[in-house]
């Protein structure tokens, strides 16, 4: 199974679109599914809901730190790389999605969404292009981190 028919296959199972993305690399990140749902459970919906960054992307960039991320503060070099990449990355997605911005994406309004988790039913799969950005940031982090 490659990276986006496990985003897609989690997506459906029930995660968010960010726990989609980050835990189907769960094997090279070397953690669980679990753990990385949790570590990107936050970061779904646009981030909490608030509809902003599209979570797919969030878990795409998670997977990107993760792999290929800087801890020296002072790494001004590997800093530089990485944002090159997360630039990079984002743009391909922009450029195959038409956004990053989850409400844009879902075409909503500032503020128009509920607070609530939505249903997930046959009709909300249909209705929205979550698994087609699941699929696509999985398959850019793919082409960019392994």
């Amino acid at each position: 199974m490659n990276r986006s028919d496990k985003a897609e296959e989690l997506f459906r199972r029930g995660y968010n679109c960010s726990q989609s993305v980050f835990a189907a690399f769960a094997d090279v990140l070397g953690m669980s599914v679990e753990e990385a749902a949790r570590i990107a459970s936050p970061f779904g919906a646009g981030f909490g809901k608030l509809r902003e960054v599209c979570g797919a992307v969030s878990g795409m960039t998670l997977a990107a730190g993760y792999l290929k991320g800087y801890d020296d503060p002072e790494d001004y070099e590997s800093k530089k790389e990485l944002y090159r990449l997360i630039q990079k990355m984002c743009a391909e997605f922009k450029e195959r999605k038409g956004t990053i911005i989850c409400r844009d994406l879902l075409g909503l309004k500032e503020g128009e969404d509920l607070a609530e988790p939505s249903v997930r039913t046959e009709e909300y799969y249909q209705s929205r292009p979550c698994i087609g950005a699941c699929r696509t940031a999985a398959e850019i982090a793919e082409k960019y981190l392994l």
